[in-house]
């Protein structure tokens, strides 16, 4: 899938994100390859399809083009989608990738804390697909780890306050969010939980104001996972007398389910219990701060490229 604009050095983008479905009977077959081939229970798909459902089914491959025709714009080069999971496969985005026969094509995960995750699936992709006898012609670059640039933390800031218009009151707790992973993974040395971490310590030093930080959408594996859960947040923050609180999801930079149902209706139905009230600050989706971010990322990638091939 792609956003084109011209590109006088043949070089390219490919914005990789995790995945989606067009339609809910792809379901059952997306969550197989999420589980790494392990088909899903029906009781699994029946509450997949009833959250799809719940909100109307994804955005995210809407919010992903959008992002990507606004980033085209900007750079004026092609920027290609390859998704993890689901339409839209890396695989489809490398070979159009080599049918616009690009030089240089630039790997920026829409997933600024694991980064290397996907650099390092799209490098796999790309391998096999050589080894299949595709003829791609093309060099892989990737930007770094981004998920704690100035830039990015400045663009959540700007969402938080645009979201109380001005000034944020001082009876709203800021929870600020993210995707939950299972432990193990961080024990093997995964830097995820340490960018989170680092990137929500800015947002809180920028915006002068404490924040909480917590994990959402663990998985029901049995297995241990990163927290304090946003549920366990809720809890304690009700418990000790609050009544407003503001969701930030700055793990995600767009809307998906796991924004519009994990937070929308899960944690909003757990607050009202509660006697919590909670308002959620949207995802950057498409907005200039965010774009102009992955410009900068872009840039500053292939600028490094040439400096190192003029000192070859």
């Amino acid at each position: 899938m792609l956003s084109t604009m011209n590109s006088p050095k043949n070089d390219g983008v490919l914005l990789v994100a995790h995945g989606t479905i067009n339609d809910l009977v792809e379901l059952p077959a997306f969550l197989t390859q999420i589980r790494h081939g392990r088909a899903p229970s029906n009781e699994m798909v029946a509450e997949m399809t009833r959250r799809y459902a719940a909100i109307g089914g994804s955005p995210l491959m809407r919010i992903t083009r959008e992002q990507a025709n606004a980033l085209a714009d900007t750079i004026q080069m092609p920027v290609l989608i390859g998704m993890r999971f689901g339409i839209a496969p890396i695989s489809e985005a490398l070979l159009g990738a080599a049918a616009l026969r690009l030089h240089r094509l630039v790997i920026l995960p829409v997933a600024p804390f694991s980064v290397e995750l996907y650099v390092n699936e799209t490098a796999l992709v790309y391998s096999r697909l050589k080894a299949n006898g595709h003829s791609l012609g093309f060099e892989l670059l990737h930007v770094p780890p981004w998920g704690t640039h100035a830039g990015l933390v400045q663009a959540q800031c700007e969402a938080i306050i645009s979201h109380f218009i001005d000034q944020i009151p001082l009876d709203t707790s800021i929870v600020l969010t993210a995707h939950s992973l299972p432990l193990r993974v961080i024990e093997g040395g995964d830097s995820y939980a340490r960018q989170i971490e680092t990137a929500a310590s800015e947002i809180e030093r920028a915006l002068g104001r404490k924040t909480i930080l917590a994990f959402q959408s663990q998985g029901n594996d049995g297995a241990g996972w990163l927290g304090p859960s946003l549920i366990e947040t809720l809890d304690k923050l009700a418990n000790d007398g609050a009544k407003h609180a503001t969701v930030v999801p700055i793990g995600f930079m767009s809307e998906h389910v796991e924004t519009l149902y994990d937070l929308d209706h899960e944690a909003k139905d757990h607050a009202k219990k509660l006697g919590l009230e909670i308002s959620r600050v949207p995802t950057l989706n498409a907005g200039a701060g965010l774009v102009g971010v992955m410009a900068n990322l872009v840039r500053e990638c292939i600028g490094r490229a040439d400096l190192a091939q003029r000192a070859i």
